[in-house]
């Protein structure tokens, strides 16, 4: 039996999973198959706290983040992360620390986010892979981008071998 991969998401992939009328967005599609348990999500106190947060201030209904609260209560692995834990890496953003430490805590594979300032990373910290949404939907799926994505003439993704393709995805 495979290991199931283990996730951080940063608040704005519930954000967008939330306010997305399109049944088939990738972070929609996400949160369905974290529901259906085929990858571990990880939270935080830190994170949760973001979270509520970040959905009250768009608009989001209490009864929507009550709902989603009690799922991730349910179904997500928490993880502790001690103060100490937690070091500056993303100086633009010292909340988004907070997410980097709870994926470093929890031992996990991939940190999805749409933040701009993960940039700086370059894709990955330590053996965390940073991607947005698609990447690691594809990930979680097993399959390859379309073929279309694979004919990109960009510099970056032609010098990547063959099976390193997805760490390129996570900066499109």
């Amino acid at each position: 039996m495979t290991e199931r991969l283990r996730a951080v998401f940063d608040t704005n992939v519930f954000v967008s999973a939330l306010l997305s009328r399109n049944p088939t967005s990738p972070t929609q599609e996400l949160m369905r198959r974290w529901r259906n348990e085929e990858f571990i999500l990880l939270v935080s106190q830190a994170l949760l706290m973001e979270l509520v947060e970040k959905l009250q201030a768009r608009g989001i209904g209490q009864d929507q983040i009550q709902e989603l609260l009690a799922t991730i209560a349910r179904l997500a692995e928490w993880v502790d992360v001690p103060p100490e834990a937690v070091v500056s890496v993303v100086a633009a953003d010292p909340d988004d620390d907070q997410i980097l430490a709870c994926a470093v805590a929890g031992r996990a594979d991939y940190l999805v986010t749409y933040d701009p300032h993960f940039d700086l990373l370059e894709g990955k910290h330590g053996s965390i892979k940073i991607a947005r949404a698609l990447p690691f939907l594809w990930k979680v799926r097993g399959d390859q981008p379309p073929a279309s994505l694979m004919r990109v003439t960009d510099p970056m993704l032609a010098e990547l071998r063959d099976n390193d393709r997805d760490a390129a995805y996570d900066h499109l």
